[in-house]
């Protein structure tokens, strides 16, 4: 399936990409890549239940998720979900050609002390996982719903 949107979100599925990013985007696959969801039963239960009808959803931790987008493209728009920027620079490190990145909602937490926008707040680390995403020739969006003007993250961190 092709990917329409490389997604990083914290929160994953919530309202956000219930209500905005899929009807949008005409999403028919969501894929959830982490590895600390992939191995938590409840947690995958709660991603189910907050997925739309009719939308599929795949939960894969890293390693299964480069198997499954790395595959033969089949029908139908994917949404692809990741908690942080560190999963995202693992799966270009492994040859995942991604094309932009949409960075929606890093929320605050200790040592997390930049801030773009509304919703992302970023660690040294994250300023690093982005650095790199950008020089592995990735453009990035800061953009929470598709409505919302997008952000140049790599010129806010210039700032």
């Amino acid at each position: 399936m092709p990917v329409t949107v490389f997604r990083i979100d914290d929160r994953l599925i919530h309202g956000h990409v219930v209500e905005a990013w899929v009807p949008h985007l005409k999403t028919d696959e969501i894929v959830v890549v982490s590895d600390e969801i992939a191995s938590d039963p409840t947690r995958r239960m709660i991603m189910r239940f907050s997925t739309p009808e009719g939308v599929g959803l795949k939960i894969f931790g890293l390693e299964e998720a480069f198997k499954y987008l790395s595959g033969t493209p089949a029908a139908g728009n994917i949404l692809v979900l990741l908690p942080g920027l560190k999963e995202a620079a693992d799966m270009i490190s492994r040859g995942l050609k991604i094309r932009s990145l949409n960075i929606g909602g890093m929320h605050y937490s200790a040592g997390k002390n930049f801030s773009i926008g509304k919703a992302i707040f970023l660690s040294e680390a994250d300023r690093g996982y982005l650095k790199f995403i950008s020089g592995a020739g990735v453009e990035l969006e800061g953009r929470g719903v598709p409505t919302d003007k997008p952000i140049d993250l790599m010129e806010a961190l210039m700032q």
